[in-house]
């Protein structure tokens, strides 16, 4: 029998489990870290941002009280650097990097610094970036996340008027409805969409989607260029039979669900519950199913802990959470009770010779009255594309060349949706700001 109910926990309990899991930096405490930095000129935590932002010369800034000028050196390279400040995996990118954590494995905490600046400076409702002077140009943005914001923003900075088309009510993206809300509290996402917003030039239009209300063919009539900037729409099945029954969800909606969620404590969650997956997914429902009021939370994962997608810092923190990662293991079967799920069955695993996966064929099984997929999400080209059959897809997502140009003439495309992009909010903001800079050259030949 289920045991899915809403209501475990009190208000209280889940406002606090909800709060902000890395509390600000103060003035003080900013300006003491900053002092920590060497100001490397040959900065490899630089090297390590995948959008390039000059990182000892905006700590040295915030150091020498110009909090303003470390701001807008941060903003002018990653104009979500606010977010990426909160969810950027800054262990393995800036902060792995850091010339301190190898000397004392004590890095400077760079995302921190960056969050201190970038608030301040939105927080003084100041917009500090002007468009150039009108060029005429109109481009379509598909897609009002990082990607497309990112590019919308350059774009219009350039001189270009941009229209955004949103499939969902709210512009943002993952920053929205994917990231944990104990990562980016206070509607921060929508703050920054209003920021960005602020520069002017940018039209979004909501409930718009390619394949249903547009169609690419008379968006690439209509306008100068386009930018595909659409995510990924749909998530990876478990191809188990019992898939569709009653406890069983994707993570991705679920979580999405929850950011839109005004009262927690009216979502239902299970006693016992049981994540498929090895990446951010898993590890953000995992928690967010612990501090909902589950009991008993596991991962499951079919290969070892270094294999997960997953940092070490996500995995720690998971369990610190209380949630526990199985490894090895892989699901076979959906065990149901009266129409609903009641367990998982699971197949141990092991590797190869030549390094595949394959089952053991031993196997054991999990109880469980919710069940969360959380194994990757895929592009979907369905009638996206349209008349525009010639637009080419490579490992399943867009083509694109090294300036980011589709095989269509005039049409580009950046972020989750195209083959290479790692999956990161950090990495579709770069996209963006890259194609942006190539359709403005575009443009400008034409």
């Amino acid at each position: 029998m289920s045991d899915i109910a809403a209501g475990r926990l009190s208000g209280e309990e889940l406002a606090e489990n909800f709060s902000d899991i890395h509390p600000p930096l103060d003035a003080m405490s900013a300006h003491i870290e900053a002092s920590r930095c060497y100001f490397c000129y040959d900065a490899p935590c630089m090297e390590a941002c995948p959008t390039g932002i000059d990182i000892p010369n905006f700590i040295r800034k915030i150091s020498t009280d110009n909090v303003r000028g470390s701001a807008i050196d941060i903003l002018e390279e990653n104009i979500m650097g606010g977010a990426c400040a909160r969810v950027c995996p800054t262990e393995v990118l800036c902060e792995g990097a850091c010339v301190r954590t190898a000397q004392e494995g004590k890095p400077v905490t760079i995302g921190a610094l960056q969050r201190f600046a970038t608030d301040w400076l939105m927080e003084k409702g100041e917009q500090p970036f002007a468009r150039a002077a009108a060029t005429g140009k109109r481009v379509a943005i598909i897609g009002a996340g990082p990607a497309g914001l990112s590019a919308a923003h350059r774009l219009s900075q350039l001189g270009h008027d941009c229209e955004v088309f949103e499939a969902l009510p709210k512009s943002g993206g993952l920053n929205e409805y994917g990231i944990a809300d104990y990562k980016v509290v206070d509607n921060f996402a929508q703050k920054e969409v209003d920021f960005i917003l602020g520069l002017g030039g940018i039209t979004v239009n909501h409930g718009k989607k390619l394949g249903q209300e547009l169609a690419l063919g008379t968006i690439r009539n209509d306008f100068d260029a386009v930018f595909i900037g659409s995510g990924l729409g749909g998530v990876q099945a478990l191809a188990l039979e019992g898939e569709s029954i009653d406890g069983v969800f994707n993570a991705v909606d679920y979580i999405a669900n929850l950011r839109q969620t005004a009262d927690k404590a009216t979502l239902p969650i299970g006693r016992r519950v049981v994540i498929i997956g090895g990446g951010s997914t898993a590890i953000d429902i995992a928690v967010k199913s612990k501090r909902l009021g589950a009991e008993d939370v596991t991962i499951v994962y079919r290969r070892g802990a270094e294999a997960m997608s997953a940092t070490d810092v996500e995995q720690k923190f998971a369990q610190t959470n209380g949630v526990k990662i199985k490894h090895w293991m892989q699901p076979v079967g959906i065990v149901s009770d009266n129409g609903a799920v009641s367990a998982v069955e699971f197949e141990y695993t092991k590797q190869g010779p030549d390094g595949k996966l394959i089952g053991s064929g031993e196997k054991t099984t999990l109880e469980a009255d919710m069940l969360f997929k959380a194994i990757g999400q895929i592009f979907v080209p369905d009638p996206v594309f349209g008349t525009a059959a010639q637009l080419e897809l490579k490992n399943g997502k867009i083509a694109v060349d090294d300036s980011y140009a589709t095989s269509l003439e005039g049409v580009y495309a950046g972020g989750d949706c195209i083959d290479g992009n790692v999956g990161l909010t950090v990495a579709a903001v770069q996209d963006g700001k890259k194609a942006a800079l190539a359709i403005n050259d575009y443009l400008a030949k034409k």
